[in-house]
């Protein structure tokens, strides 16, 4: 029987020994005790070795929290809430309105029926929840590079001032101006030099893309 005794005691001065020894691995942080290989230390039942520095605030820190002691942490600190599902994405709606009905020939001033199409552009942008507008201006051929770019921007901003002016908000409004580097006709369409039915022909070129971006 005092055999057995010491033998137990002995196994028992063991363990404690152990543990003091993973204690020791554990950094200040941890509240379980850590072994060699940086695992938490088991019992043979299955259970965390705590350490003294043990509270339930401390385990809800610890990255072994849940797994040691999960039914005594909040719900919210072993299972997060699910991320929200996104929203509905943006789509666009793209009107192309001819610059003809915006703009005289060679001109960045809106006429009366540009101003009509713009409105029908404003209604359209309240009927869904607005992210941005996007205005590009185009001309024709007619003209030289430096000023077809500068003519494709005043048009541009021609329409975003005048949509502003409607109540949509000006950092809503992105604009540009590409000139005549993306025609709508095609090459040799309106071929000769610069005359009446050339200009005519080259209408299609001179245009503003509206393009409204938001939700439904």
């Amino acid at each position: 029987m005092k055999s057995k005794i010491i033998t137990t005691l002995l196994a028992s001065i063991g363990l404690f020994a152990a543990v003091g020894v993973a204690q020791a691995q554990t950094a200040a942080d941890r509240v379980y005790v850590i072994d060699s290989r940086g695992e938490v230390a088991m019992s043979g039942a299955g259970l965390c070795w705590r350490t003294g520095f043990w509270t339930p605030a401390g385990a809800a820190k610890d990255p072994a929290g849940c797994k040691c002691d999960k039914d005594l942490l909040p719900k919210e600190v072993c299972e997060p809430p699910m991320a929200k599902a996104a929203g509905p994405k943006p789509s666009g709606d793209k009107v192309t309105v001819a610059a003809d009905a915006l703009f005289d020939f060679n001109k960045a001033t809106l006429r009366p029926a540009g101003k009509a199409k713009l409105d029908e552009v404003v209604a359209m942008s309240k009927q869904i929840k607005l992210e941005v507008i996007i205005a590009v201006g185009h001309t024709d051929r007619i003209g030289s590079d430096a000023y077809n770019q500068k003519l494709s921007e005043r048009r541009a901003a021609s329409v975003k001032s005048y949509l502003v002016s409607k109540g949509v908000e000006a950092n809503r409004v992105y604009t540009e101006g590409k000139g005549e580097k993306q025609p709508v006709t095609q090459p040799g369409q309106c071929a000769g030099a610069k005359s009446a039915k050339v200009i005519a022909c080259l209408q299609p070129d001179r245009r503003v893309d509206i393009e409204l971006i938001g939700t439904k």
